[in-house]
């Protein structure tokens, strides 16, 4: 679409908001060139005429142009804004240059600066157009002046530099003085330029374009890097760009050139290149864009052997710079060349050194090669009722199929490539014809694959291995052949016929409507639609099997490119042509073979076809459901993750092996293929339920090609949400399936690290509920296999057994009695396989059996001499102590105690409180157990402050006060001399001077202070015997001697104590 006719089609807003003036307009014939530019008039007059038009030509934008002037190449008016509430009315002044109806040139007072022509300019052409009426033509300026008389040009030149006289006079003296001097340049040239005659026949004519304006926001765009919808907006020149091609607008190269030039100056490509890191994807993306329209440009059909030499010099120089882009961002990947069919070898070369270097635009280079004078092709193209003739020769058999449709046999994406240049260059039925060959073409190639197929199947199967034909795959591919395919045939088809709009241009995009259109009348195919043939060729190319390519950008690209085209075919509207349509070609996928990504023979490191077979489930499961599932269960496998001995299909022994086992392929996208291999799995679970053959089916698939535990566990939980709705029963077919499928995430996390196992644990119990009590009462039973014995313990058997469960279930009593009993068996083999993280568990889920709760009480004293810590030990001392059991309780903190060892600088130990707890309990026991329980203090306790805590604690209060049926307390307070506090007090008196010396070694003044103060605790101690004032002035005295270089601290001491 040119700029003028895209303001006929969307000035209607601008036009209503605008007032034009007009009193008059200009008109002008064809204007010969023979005297010089605008010549019209004799010799004599020749020195006034070049002035005056000299003149004209430097202030043709500031004259006023009588509101609205028009010559056959010149309009010219003034388009005024009208006032708003917040904005007054502005005029802007507009001229329009034309030549042979192109706009060559716009000038506007507004000053807004686009690539695209401004509002007024838009609506001054759509007033031209509307109303050409009002418009009076009038004669270039040159034929004007030549009717005039000496005395009329004078009177003329003079009238207009008065009205100018302040911009336009230096000018027209300069140029008088010009004029009057013989040797002037001006004089050497007849004739004078006329600003409204328009350019020579011969002179090339184009379509406005500011070119420093495209420069500038190129630049400016690139400068974002992808943000502020920068992207989009490159995005929209690109489509500009194209819309120019399709109007065959010289500007399209033009305008591409300028783009491409500033995206090779963009200083990223040097610092990419200088850091080794790959660009961003958006930039990519766009890159490949650029490139695929020079394949467009050089492919033009009617291009000028000149033009297509520039082009591609050009090119190539670009792409012989090191900062150019490389095809598949990733540095010696060897694609088959545009010209060459794809080689029939899969091995990939080793030696990257050795591959050519392919560039962005070298498909573009290598178009040099391709012709249009083709005499087949040329037929094709021209006419829809071209068929085999009657009597072919020989080298004419294979330009036909047994129908008599022409065939195109090309490299298919250079075929569409060809396909692309002609629908890009405005040539829509070419490129439909073509097209229609291409298919056939491809029909006739999976026909005859098929075949082959047929006959080695048996040997391929026995084999268990295969070679893959297809290393260049067609989705993903950088000229994109299926798209191409796909959008030629469906632009034919579509109701709306708006156009291109563009996602940036439009607020919300409306879904494209289809109708059936069939293949042009007298065509070998006019049975068929070309809605139907354009489904079939995105179900080949989506189908294809190919190798993954290697780079994270082409395997993300050939993601991205499989995503976009099922969402153009979710598009479309199933009705019974086109499911037929779809069932032929899914019937033909699934016996293509090793040439189909869904046939029983695949490649380890094929392209899967989860993200495909999802869209052929959905789409085929209300007209064939059989089909429909048959095909999503072959499509579940993902060879690459899989041995040789698993690789192939669900329901054949035989399965083929990686012809390249030496290179393990790096799947930059494997996290991405197998979380659509989820999604495939997750549609078919939610279309089975209730449907128990299918469910089961679909769970050995499962079970079988999916290997991530965190997806299973998703499919799982997608299962048990499916199979419980809030607003209806439950599914028990589903219900289970989820169960089996939480079964297994429990095996394969049990003996790895996954940060959401215990998620796992508790959403399994959860489910096992919901099945019932026998699911509850199988995992109990079957708990080594699935999970550790503290999540057994803590989490499963714990739930199970607990009121909510009960009261979920309506257990009875019976129900009940089992459901605890399997809990005690599980507690007690836990316990006893971990008894340092499952003791404690285990007598709280044993407290309701006698007989349990001693045998899980003895493991824990067992175990106490083992491997538990003084810290889980004092834990179910506490836990006894709670349940009524003291003397245990005393029992286990005393082996407990036998554990620890607190050095003398740990005062803030955590195991400080349970010591004093322990001691508590001692005490309030009786003299004999805190007799039997200060030894072992003594022997793991060296803290001092800890020591003379637990001394004044004791003799506070009596001992035996904790009610021991059988013993009685005495009432009287213990003493510190004799046995067994004095052994405490001489251990404490014994720690103090032992830390006091310790942190005398390395003491600094600054902790002068707080050293005073633990004398100051240590002498409380000292003083609990009778001698004890003697010992800690002797103690003092001690310090003073050994420590006397410590002067200052020491007067602090004599200070204190004297």
């Amino acid at each position: 679409m040119t700029p003028l006719e895209g303001a006929r089609g969307r000035g209607a807003g601008w036009c209503s908001c605008c007032r034009f003036q007009a009193s008059s307009a200009f008109y002008s014939g064809q204007v010969s060139r023979g005297g010089g530019p605008g010549c019209g008039w004799p010799r004599s007059r020749t020195h006034e005429a070049t002035f005056l038009l000299l003149l004209l030509t430097q202030a043709r934008r500031l004259a006023d142009p009588l509101r609205l002037l028009r010559n056959r190449f010149h309009l010219s008016g003034t388009v005024t804004e009208l006032a708003t509430a917040s904005e007054p009315a502005v005029t802007y002044k507009v001229a329009i240059s034309f030549d042979r109806c192109k706009i060559t040139s716009v000038t506007c007072g507004c000053g807004n600066k686009d690539i695209f022509y401004c509002a007024h300019v838009v609506a001054l052409s759509l007033y031209r157009i509307r109303k050409p009426d009002q418009v009076k033509l009038r004669l270039p300026i040159s034929e004007t002046l030549f009717q005039m008389n000496r005395d009329q040009l004078q009177k003329f030149i003079q009238y207009l530099i008065t009205a100018h006289h302040t911009e336009v006079l230096p000018t027209a003296q300069k140029l008088a003085d010009e004029i009057l001097s013989s040797s002037s340049e001006i004089n050497q040239v007849n004739g004078a330029p006329d600003p409204t005659a328009g350019a020579s026949i011969e002179d090339e004519n184009c379509w406005h374009l500011d070119e420093e304006q495209v420069k500038e926001q190129v630049k400016l765009f690139l400068s974002q890097g992808g943000y502020c919808g920068s992207g989009k907006q490159l995005n929209s020149m690109f489509a500009k760009v194209r819309e120019m091609l399709r109007m065959r607008d010289s500007n399209g190269a033009r305008m591409l050139t300028l783009i491409t030039e500033q995206f090779m100056a963009d200083p990223r490509l040097t610092l990419w290149r200088q850091q080794g890191t790959n660009m961003t994807d958006k930039c990519r993306q766009l890159w490949d864009e650029l490139g695929a329209l020079w394949v467009c440009i050089i492919l033009n059909p009617h291009c000028k052997l000149e033009e297509k030499s520039c082009w591609l010099q050009q090119l190539q120089k670009w792409s012989d710079l090191d900062v150019c882009p490389l095809e598949d961002g990733n540095y010696g990947h060897e694609l088959p060349n545009i010209t060459n069919a794809l080689p029939q070898s899969a091995i990939h070369s080793p030696d990257s050194l050795s591959r050519p270097r392919r560039t962005v635009f070298t498909r573009a280079i290598e178009g040099r090669e391709l012709h249009w004078q083709d005499s087949h092709l040329q037929r094709i193209i021209s006419s829809d009722v071209y068929t085999a003739p009657a009597c072919q020769r020989e080298s004419e058999r294979l330009l036909f199929n047994s129908q008599g449709q022409p065939l195109w046999l090309e490299h298919v994406p250079t075929a569409c490539a060809r396909v692309d240049a002609l629908r890009s260059h405005g040539y829509p039925k070419e490129a439909l014809r073509l097209t229609v060959a291409i298919i056939n073409t491809l029909r006739l190639q999976q026909q005859r694959q098929l075949e082959i197929y047929k006959h080695q199947k048996k040997e391929l199967l026995q084999r268990g291995n295969t070679t893959i034909t297809n290393l260049e795959g067609w989705v993903g591919h950088p000229l994109d052949p299926i798209g191409c395919l796909f959008l030629t045939l469906t632009e034919a088809c579509r109701l709306n016929d708006d156009g291109y709009l563009e996602m940036s241009d439009i607020n919300e995009s409306r879904p494209p409507v289809y109708q059936h259109v069939p293949v042009a009348a007298g065509s070998p195919n006019s049975s068929e639609s070309y809605l139907s043939l354009a489904l079939e060729v995105a179900l080949m190319g989506l189908g294809q099997q190919r190798l993954m390519p290697e780079g994270l950008y082409a395997q993300d690209k050939v993601c991205r490119n499989e995503e976009q085209l099922l969402s153009q075919l979710q598009e479309l509207q199933l009705d019974d042509e086109l499911v037929q349509t779809l069932q032929k070609q899914c019937i033909l996928l699934l016996e293509g073979g090793p040439f189909s990504g869904l046939g029983e023979v695949i490649h380890r490191e094929s392209v899967p076809m989860h993200t495909f077979a999802k869209y052929l489930f959905s789409a085929l499961l209300p007209h064939d459901p059989d089909l429909s599932y048959k095909l999503a269960l072959r499509a579940m496998r993902l060879p690459v993750l899989e041995n040789s001995a698993s690789a192939g299909d669900t329901s054949h022994p035989h399965h083929m092996v990686s012809v390249v086992p030496s290179r393990y392929p790096r799947w930059f996208t494997l996290g991405h293929l197998e979380s659509q291999q989820c999604e495939l799995a997750s549609t078919m679970l939610t279309a089975a339920k209730g449907d128990t053959l299918r469910l089961r089916t679909i769970l050995e698939a499962i079970q079988k090609h999916i290997h991530s535990s965190c997806l299973i566990f998703k499919l799982a939980q997608d299962a048990f949400k499916i199979a419980t709705p809030t607003d209806s029963s439950t599914d028990s077919t589903l219900l289970n399936v989820a169960l089996e499928l939480g079964l297994q995430v429990m095996r394969m996390t049990l003996s790895t690290l996954n940060w959401r196992r215990r998620e796992m644990v508790r959403w399994l119990v959860t489910c096992a509920t919901e099945v019932g009590v026998r699911a509850l009462v199988s995992i109990l039973q079957s708990w080594y296999t699935l999970f550790t014995p503290t999540e057994a313990t803590s989490i499963v058997a714990a739930t199970a057994v607990s009121h909510t469960t009960i009261l979920r279930l309506s257990l009875d009593y019976p129900q009940r009695e089992e459901l605890a009993s399997c809990a005690r068996t599980l507690a007690l083999q836990c316990a006893m396989k971990d008894p340092q993280s499952c003791a404690l568990s285990a007598l709280t889920l044993c407290e309701k059996d006698h007989i349990a709760f001693e045998a899980a009480y003895q493991i824990a004293i067992d175990a106490a001499a083992g491997g538990m810590t003084h810290s889980q030990l004092f834990t179910i001392a506490r836990y006894m102590e709670l349940r009524g059991y003291p003397l245990r309780a005393f029992k286990l903190a005393s082996l407990a105690m036998s554990h620890l060892n607190l050095a003398y600088n740990q005062d803030t130990h955590p195991a400080i409180n349970d010591v004093l707890w322990a001691c508590a309990l001692s005490h309030s026991l009786g003299k004999n157990e805190l007799a039997a329980l200060i030894p072992l203090v003594v022997k793991s306790v060296h803290c001092a402050t800890v020591l003379s805590d637990i001394l004044r604690r004791c003799t506070v209060t009596a001992p035996g006060l904790a009610g021991i049926p059988g013993r009685r307390s005495s009432g009287k307070l213990m003493s510190t001399d004799k046995a067994p506090l004095r052994q405490l007090l001489d251990a404490t008196i014994n720690a103090y001077i032992n830390t006091t010396h310790s942190r005398l070694t390395h003491i600094s003044p600054r902790h002068y202070g707080e050293f005073i103060e633990f004398l100051s605790k240590a002498r409380e101690t000292f003083l609990l015997p009778q001698d004890g004032h003697l010992q800690f002035a002797q103690f003092i005295d001690n310090l003073k001697q050994i420590y006397k270089g410590k002067k200052k601290l020491m007067l602090l001491v004599r200070e204190r104590f004297g």
